[in-house]
């Protein structure tokens, strides 16, 4: 028996609806893919919403034909060595030496970073030098042609994949046909966990955690003990957003490379997500806290002769002790003391707009993901990309939003930013009644923004306390 959200999502949004469940059913196991993906491979062999032992079958052969495991990646090269064709679905990317004048594809799962890829086929597939793309490319060896050359795997075709255009005049119009309770189970569906197991309260941290996805330049840290699924949105999600564990963590990666003249990952992705912050190493010379507080503040960065500037959105999650109360040890005397030390620099930490408590979330259970209907991830991914250029939500919340002691303009920029996203996600065809923007889209994300207020406070008595209410 389907919910009535489940129903409403079938019948007003048909084709891009995926059963949740259906995902650990497909049998891809230890496949290292992100749930996107494996939803893109499913959709292919579903058949009237259900997966039948047929197409488990054929499921099972497409992943032997198409993505063998990591440890196989002799078995293929030593393949592609004796000439054969190898067709490989894989995350494809290029990047673009200007010293050398070439385009180096990445192939991750042959631990190859210098194949050859036509100029055509990256005009045709663009966002192989930007997000990069999964897909499947047909490969072939070209063997040195003399002592001193080195041979070369090539890229012959590519079949990217991604959808090819998605309608968000349709996806904000049927919005209408949905409570707001149902609404949110189907968010929270989409995003990958289960709405039946979380609390109001659970579901709107989950629906905060994609707010970056979907709104321009929105930074918030999110702080909870392990194994609460901090890192699985972003994750398995969506192509826009990039994971990077916290000591990989450098100004080249992040701006710009300057040995390469490669751009750095804010000019590549929607949201960067520093993932175990409490892992990041700092630089000796301050470069990398230096250049987040002018990117966090301005979306300005500059290394070397190269500037720029983007609109990806940071995301920090840190790991924090909790007490027998299942709340966090240091919340007297701050919640940043368990972060490295130079992140607790009170100018960084007002650059971030809110503070997500993600210890009010419980550890994930088998009950956790989703068994219900919700969007396909490549579908949503796409849907939340082209909302963040939508600047209505934006013109709506200054007009509609009221807040009382809030003259710093930094609390208000956030608190802005904040309620559009919410907006966005919970109303995106623009039609709440009064009670439901303030109750769900200002005062969450006051309370988001307070806490940062709140921890300033307690590190550095030049902030005085203030409390931000909702007029």
């Amino acid at each position: 028996m389907l919910e009535s959200f489940e129903q409403k999502a079938l019948d007003y949004y048909g084709e891009v609806i995926i059963n949740k469940r259906l995902i650990h059913k497909a049998g891809f196991g230890a496949r290292a893919i992100p749930t996107y993906v494996g939803e893109w491979i499913l959709s292919r062999f579903i058949e009237g919403g259900e997966l039948t032992e047929e197409n488990r079958g054929k499921i099972a052969n497409f992943l032997g034909r198409y993505l063998p495991q990591k440890g196989q990646k002799d078995e293929i090269k030593n393949r592609l060595l004796k000439m054969e064709t190898v067709q490989l679905l894989d995350d494809f990317s290029v990047t673009v030496n200007l010293n050398t004048g070439q385009r180096h594809l990445r192939i991750p799962l042959l631990d190859i970073n210098d194949a050859f890829v036509s100029e055509q086929i990256v005009d045709q597939n663009e966002l192989l030098v930007t997000s990069g793309v999964w897909g499947i490319g047909s490969l072939f060896y070209v063997p040195p042609d003399g002592p001193g050359d080195k041979g070369q795997v090539w890229m012959r075709e590519f079949k990217p994949f991604q959808i090819s255009k998605v309608d968000v005049d349709y996806f904000q119009e049927c919005r209408q046909h949905f409570t707001l309770d149902e609404w949110m189970d189907l968010m929270v569906s989409s995003i990958g966990f289960n709405p039946r197991s979380q609390t109001q309260g659970q579901k709107m941290i989950l629906i905060t955690r994609i707010i970056p996805l979907a709104e321009p330049r929105v930074n918030i840290v999110e702080l909870s003990p392990k194994g609460t699924g901090k890192s699985f949105v972003y994750d398995n999600l969506s192509r826009y957003a990039r994971v990077v564990a916290g000591g990989k963590v450098t100004p080249p990666v992040l701006f710009h490379n300057l040995s390469t003249h490669t751009p750095g990952l804010i000019t590549r992705y929607d949201a960067i997500v520093l993932d175990e912050a409490q892992s990041i190493q700092g630089d000796s010379t301050g470069e990398l806290i230096a250049g987040l507080k002018v990117y966090l503040e301005s979306g300005r960065f500059s290394r070397g002769n190269t500037m720029g500037t983007s609109e990806a959105g940071f995301v920090m999650l840190g790991n924090i002790t909790l007490d027998e109360q299942h709340r966090p040890v240091h919340e007297e005397d701050g919640l940043f003391r368990e972060i490295p030390n130079f992140l607790q620099e009170t100018a960084f930490i007002d650059r971030i707009h809110g503070l997500l408590a993600g210890w009010e979330m419980g550890r994930v259970t088998k009950d956790s993901p989703s068994s219900s209907m919700g969007f396909k991830g490549d579908f949503f991914s796409e849907i939340l990309h082209a909302l963040r250029s939508d600047a209505h939500y934006a013109e709506y919340v200054s007009q509609e939003m009221r807040l009382v002691n809030c003259d710093d303009l930094r609390d208000r920029k956030a608190i802005t930013r904040l309620a559009t996203g919410f907006l966005k996600l919970l109303f995106p065809d623009m039609k709440p009644t009064s009670d439901q923007f303030k109750e769900f889209c200002v005062k969450p994300a006051v309370e988001l923004r307070q806490r940062i207020r709140d921890e300033l406070y307690r590190l550095d008595p030049e902030y005085a306390k203030v409390s931000i209410e909702v007029g």
